[in-house]
Formats: structure tokens, sequence, C-alpha cells
């Protein structure tokens, strides 16, 4: 969810309805690399669209940035309880905003089981028992992950097998580390399981 800020007041209210935490980017259209970085924004607002992204032109909306001690464009800021826990600025990668913002979001929410891991994608198939085999595993360890069923998105499944090499499924995207396979052993390393036996 990307959405404009129009006003102070607009601003005022998504803080409120999203006191917990928000995404709140400053961007000028006189600025290209803003411009760079509100395709990756984009891009991320539609990968990670259970997280709340707001954006200000600071031409619309004079003098806000200054209330948030934003000094350039683009700059990108999180809020949680109205304050600002982090931030980034000049352009950086939909990946990027993943890690650094869905996964401060998701770490808060889950507060249990892989606590360190920010970002996972499932990248599956139809007729693929590997791939059912994963998912069910990823939730009986409390692994909260987003699917794309590469079937269905073409774009997706070029991406993966320009990173990977292969376009075989399952494979797990964990903070931007790619595991090819149903590779248990690589899954609880990077995610931090214990595993206690071979049906775990």
């Amino acid at each position: 969810m990307l959405e404009w800020i129009r006003d102070r007041d607009h601003l005022r209210r998504a803080q409120q309805e999203h006191s917990d935490f928000l995404v709140l980017a400053f961007w000028g259209e006189f600025s290209s690399a803003a411009q760079r970085a509100l395709a990756e924004l984009e891009e991320f607002s539609r990968e990670q669209d259970h997280v709340p992204v707001y954006v200000v032109d600071v031409e619309e909306v004079p003098g806000l940035h200054k209330e948030f001690a934003v000094e350039r464009v683009p700059t990108v800021l999180a809020l949680e309880k109205d304050k600002v826990t982090r931030s980034t600025e000049g352009v950086q990668s939909a990946r990027f905003y993943a890690v650094h913002f869905a996964g401060a979001m998701a770490s808060r929410a889950r507060g249990t089981g892989a606590a360190g891991v920010r970002s996972v994608v499932v990248y599956s198939g139809p007729g693929c028992p590997a791939c059912g085999q994963l998912k069910t595993y990823l939730r009986r360890h409390g692994v909260a992950f987003r699917e794309v069923d590469i079937s269905r998105d073409p774009h997706a499944a070029e991406k993966i097998a320009r990173r990977s090499g292969q376009m075989a499924v399952p494979q797990t995207d964990i903070n931007g580390r790619l595991v090819v396979g149903f590779d248990r052993a690589t899954l609880d390393r990077l995610l931090g399981i214990q595993s206690k036996g071979v049906d775990s």
C-alpha cells in the first residue's frame, strides 16, 4: 500500500491509523535520485503490501520535511509510536527496503522464532510437491513468508532465473539470499530453526 500525503492532517490521520509502524518517504520531482527511489519504493510496496507506505512530495507539502529533520530527498523513515526509529537516504533497492523496513515491522509483530529474519519469499509453482512440503515446514516453525507463484508471474520467474541460474521451484529468498529446492539444512541455518528430527 503506497499513498501520497496530501497535507499535515492527512499525515496525522495516517499516524493515528498506523501508530505502531509506518514507512514515510520524502520525495521531490526535481531530484532524479528521488525518481529512481520512488520506483523501488513502489515495487517494495507491491511486494510487502501489509506495510503502510506514505510518500510526501516536499514541494506539495512544504516544510513537513523539517519537522522530521529531513535535509535531502529521497529520505525514507520508519515511524513507530510517532518516533523515527530507522532512516535511510539516497536510492536503495526494493529488496533493501524490504529487509530494512518490512523486517522491522515483522520482527515487532512476531517477537518469537526466526527473530533475525526480515524477509522471506517462497517462489513456487503448480504440481510441485516440494513446494507444499517447504511451506508446511515454514508454517510449522512459525516463519512468516510471502508466496509468489511463478506460473502466474513471468516477471518473478525471470528474476529468480537470473539470480539463481535455475527455473526450478521451490526457491526461497531469505534476506536476499536464494535457497534452491527444499534444502532443509540451509533453511534451518538461515532461519535459525533448530530441527529435532527428519519430520521436524
